[in-house]
């Protein structure tokens, strides 16, 4: 346990350079007194670690050092070429660097790692897009990548949803981009305030040259999180009440998405008929949605989307003859 510590510290120092002693602490969770101790155990095994005093101090390696060890065990070493597969990073226009990164890496592994890494390719395939969707076009992915990369600021030429204002343009500044269910999506500041833009509906973009600064202390991950739970929010933000047999709880959540999934998780039959609330994007999609679950749902509230179901069920039997009654 302590020698996987003491290579952690070695390559923090080596890829970071100058660390103070609570950082090192807080990275690798143990004391600061520990963290003295493994720099002593670094120093005595031949390590040039040292610490610079004052302020603006911490523990480097002495200019020029580094170390080929990688200490990488298998599972480690599986998980890089797992991140490594095709399509994301081609989308992104890295699919030759990656590669190119591979075989460095397959050259710097021991026999035994190296077959591991070759079976990973063989045996596993990473496919981002969902069922029954064509894979959505974004022409200017690479164009928003190395704009995030560089931190430079992008006048784009974006269609919105509908309206008469659909198209707008905008000089933003990016913060990230994020893959979510095979779509690509730019986390951008504009007027201060990170917004959301899918990269398949922008229309054309250029980048300024302006060098852009991401606010201080901005989490990409953290914000996404928070921004994926409020979209959820907006695009469901009405509940009904429905009353469901025990074969209408299990294919409901089936058969209503993963929002409404998520309501009924935990959720236990309470007799002939168990009594929930269901969140719909509006009645109109709640109204097509809920008659596939049959005689196993009943819309209890709101009383409107009640005569609804009972106005469609009747003009149904119009439809197919009055025998079905």
């Amino acid at each position: 346990m302590r020698a996987g510590r003491l290579l952690s510290l070695l390559l923090l120092l080596q890829s970071r350079g100058r660390l103070t002693a609570r950082e090192l602490a807080d990275e690798l969770e143990v004391s600061v007194r520990t963290v003295y101790r493994d720099v002593e155990a670094l120093g005595a095994a031949g390590v040039p670690v040292y610490a610079d005093r004052g302020p603006a101090g911490g523990y480097r390696l002495l200019d020029g050092y580094r170390t080929r060890l990688t200490g990488l065990t298998g599972q480690e070493a599986d998980s890089l070429f797992l991140t490594g597969m095709p399509g994301p990073a081609s989308e992104l226009g890295l699919g030759e660097v990656v590669a190119a990164a591979q075989l460095k890496l397959l050259a710097a592994l021991p026999p035994e790692l190296r077959s591991r890494a070759g079976r990973i390719r063989e045996r596993f395939h990473l496919d981002t897009s969902g069922w029954f969707r064509q894979a959505e076009e974004a022409p200017f992915l690479t164009v928003v990548a190395d704009a995030v990369w560089s931190r430079r600021r992008l006048r784009v030429r974006y269609r919105r949803w509908g309206g008469p204002d659909a198209e707008v343009e905008r000089v933003v500044g990016p913060l990230g981009i994020v893959l979510k269910g095979g779509l690509w999506y730019l986390v951008a500041e504009v007027s201060g305030e990170p917004r959301t833009y899918r990269v398949s509906r922008v229309l054309d973009v250029r980048d300024t040259g302006e060098p852009f600064d991401p606010p201080e202390g901005f989490d990409l991950a953290d914000f996404w999180a928070g921004w994926s739970v409020e979209f959820e929010r907006r695009m469901y933000p009405v509940e009904v009440t429905v009353r469901l047999t025990a074969t209408g709880l299990a294919r409901a959540r089936c058969l209503l998405g993963a929002v409404a999934a998520r309501a009924l998780e935990g959720v236990v039959p309470t007799g002939e008929w168990t009594t929930v609330r269901v969140p719909v994007e509006s009645l109109d999609h709640a109204l097509v949605d809920l008659l596939r679950l049959g005689p196993d749902l009943e819309v209890v509230e709101p009383l409107e989307l009640r005569e609804r179901m009972k106005g469609t069920l009747e003009a149904m039997v119009v439809l197919y003859g009055p025998s079905l009654c």
